[in-house]
């Protein structure tokens, strides 16, 4: 499965129909790459702002992971009978470091880069916040 391309015009203009179609009023959406904000206004209004994180440099700071909406941080998935794993350790772009919990639902929380998973920067079963942060991952040189 290939990662959305929220800078194609006409993906925003299916999710805003989408969004719209469903009665819902907006949609935030951050990864490590950027952010997309999508707030319906109304009949027929929308606004839309995106934008892209810029390149980090190899000896800049870490990558901070933040939670991408409100819940319960897992760092290990609920089910899971194993110890949880020792840091550091590498981690790839696609790799699930942990999980956001609503309910029943299960987010999984990608490193969305390649790197050294460094730091647990929330207790796990905290409740966390919209862009609280949650690991710190060091850039390869």
């Amino acid at each position: 499965m290939s990662a959305i391309d929220f800078s194609d015009p006409a993906t925003i203009a299916f999710l805003t129909d989408a969004l719209t179609a469903a009665g819902v009023r907006g949609l935030e959406i951050s990864r490590p790459d950027g952010q997309l904000r999508i707030v319906l206004l109304g009949e027929g209004g929308a606004r839309i702002s995106a934008q892209v994180a810029p390149r980090r440099a190899s000896d800049s700071a870490p990558v901070v992971v933040t939670a991408p909406l409100a819940g319960h941080f897992c760092a290990e998935h609920p089910a899971a009978a194993v110890t949880p794993q020792t840091l550091p350790r590498s981690v790839s772009d696609a790799d699930v470091l942990g999980f956001i919990r609503v309910g029943h639902l299960l987010l999984p929380l990608r490193a969305g880069r390649s790197g050294v998973l460094t730091r647990l920067l929330a207790e796990p079963s905290a409740l966390v916040g919209f862009g609280d942060p949650l690991f710190e991952i060091e850039l390869p040189s």
